[in-house]
């Protein structure tokens, strides 16, 4: 069970999960819902350095083209090939088998520009 207390959300949606200096970033439920169904996943490449607000790659849904944003800066480690043939999995599980990348990360009290669960629930309330 994931406990979503313990991970930081942007204000574009973007959920971040931090294992020491390794970040895990996907979509939220609300993001997820607010999207569709959702249908191709443009993914980037291993090895791509992210500087905080660059783009990261897109999902398609049935109604739009969604930009995803880097909420922090960073070296992808990691691309969720899965999402290739599977973009589903971001709406059927956005918070486990639905991440997107993941990231080395430099500079750990970037996440402090980030906000807690509490807030962000604050923040797509308004």
């Amino acid at each position: 069970m994931v406990d979503l207390n313990e991970r930081y959300y942007s204000d574009e949606h973007v959920w971040v999960d931090v294992k020491g200096n390794e970040i895990t970033l996907g979509i939220t439920e609300h993001a997820q819902e607010e999207l569709g169904d959702i249908v191709f996943a443009e993914l980037p490449e291993e090895g791509d350095v992210l500087d905080e607000g660059d783009t990261f790659g897109s999902v398609e849904s049935v109604k739009t083209v969604s930009e995803l944003y880097a909420p922090i800066s960073g070296t992808i480690t990691k691309v969720n090939e899965a999402l290739e043939d599977e973009p589903e999995l971001i709406n059927e599980d956005p918070y486990e088998d639905g991440w997107i990348i993941k990231l080395t990360i430099q500079d750990m009290d970037a996440l402090k520009s980030l906000m807690t669960y509490e807030a962000y629930q604050a923040f797509t309330q308004d």
